[in-house]
């Protein structure tokens, strides 16, 4: 070290204890540097305090990063929402209200029960209860699904194959909802088909409420053992999303349900026996019940009906009734019953077709990774 050097050095050294000891301010800890990210914290019920980043919640499920996991993922802590007695949010983030807004801001501790919201960019203060906050930070379109199939097969005196393969997409943003719903079933004996079947559903539904939606759907069937080369409705009309995520509390906190009816051509084309269209009305009805949180049991039932305006014995009407079982991460196995009805089937037709499946998979649902 040159001779300048020191002289620098120790006048540095000089100025800083004569900082200290005219009582100037120490230096600011690493969270209050300009620029820094300042945490979010969360107060529990209990008294105790998260500080992390708040990433989101869903279905009344706060998830908080921290830095405390070993690694990547399991620094996620997931609080449920009626624990939390404060939340304080640092940056403007989305947060959706049960009356169908949503307000993009900051959050501070308000009275209990509430928060104080400061939208973004105004700044301007609400006061917000806990209660009328439906979630945050959700992403702009959620994605959920599936993918299951099942497979058998017998050697020896007998050579019995089956298999089947099901599949469900939902695409859902604040205004639109995309459901395609796919399902194929085969089977042979020696060789020798014995069941072949399969059926397709694409539906789009426009909210034009926080609930009421208009819906455009189409439906294709195919069924080589009840003589049908295709079958196809294509329908619209009206429909109501009488429960969706967080409108309950408990078990059924995660409960959805809708119902629609509306108008549809129906179409059915067969090999043997003569062609038929008409108009008819459709309705339909989806019920999905995730017993416990993370979806590790769900019960579910979809009914979709088409009755002839012209001719009360045509009528068709199919169901799906199941369980399905969260086995680790997104691998899930269930049992599906699906019911099909029509009233007026070609000749030496049965008017039922059961189907009972034994199925393993996978599932997603993308507003539960934050």
């Amino acid at each position: 070290m040159t001779r300048r050097q020191r002289y620098l050095l120790f006048a540095v050294l000089c100025m800083g204890l004569a900082t200290s000891a005219m009582g100037a301010e120490p230096l600011a800890p690493p969270d209050a540097v300009p620029g820094a990210v300042t945490l979010d914290s969360v107060t529990l019920k209990d008294g105790t305090v998260i500080y992390g980043q708040v990433l989101g919640m869903v279905a009344d499920e706060l998830h908080i990063k921290t830095n405390f996991g070993p690694t990547a993922g399991e620094d996620i802590i997931k609080i449920m929402w009626p624990n939390v007695a404060k939340i304080s949010v640092n940056r403007p983030i989305p947060f959706m209200l049960k009356e169908g807004t949503t307000v993009v801001g900051t959050a501070q501790p308000g009275e209990p029960g509430t928060m104080i919201l400061k939208a973004a960019p105004t700044g301007i203060p609400m006061a917000i209860p806990f209660d009328s906050v439906l979630g945050m930070n959700q992403p702009a379109v959620i994605y959920t699904g599936a993918i299951q199939a099942g497979f058998s097969q017998t050697t020896g005196n007998s050579h019995l194959r089956n298999g089947s393969l099901l599949g469900e997409l939902s695409a859902r943003s604040e205004s639109l909802r995309l459901t395609i719903l796919g399902r194929y079933i085969y089977g042979d004996n020696g060789g020798n088909l014995i069941v072949r079947n399969s059926r397709g559903t694409i539906k789009l539904d426009f909210f034009l409420t926080k609930r009421l939606y208009w819906f455009a759907s189409a439906y294709f069937e195919q069924d080589t053992f009840q003589d049908l080369k295709l079958r196809t409705a294509l329908s619209t009309g009206p429909g109501y999303q009488l429960l969706d995520r967080g409108d309950l509390t408990g078990i059924f906190k995660d409960m959805t349900l809708w119902a629609e009816a509306g108008a549809a051509y129906f179409n059915e084309d067969f090999k043997l026996a003569d062609d038929k269209s008409s108009t008819r009305g459709r309705w339909a009805v989806k019920w999905n019940w995730p017993l416990w949180g993370a979806d590790q049991v769900s019960l579910y039932h979809f009914q979709e009906g088409f009755q002839s305006l012209a001719n009360s014995k045509d009528l068709y009407l199919t169901a799906d009734t199941g369980l399905r079982f969260k086995v680790w991460g997104g691998l899930v196995s269930g049992f599906q019953w699906t019911m099909r009805y029509n009233k007026n089937p070609p000749a030496g037709i049965s008017d039922t077709d059961n189907l009972y499946l034994i199925t393993l998979g996978y599932s997603f649902d993308t507003s539960r990774k934050q």
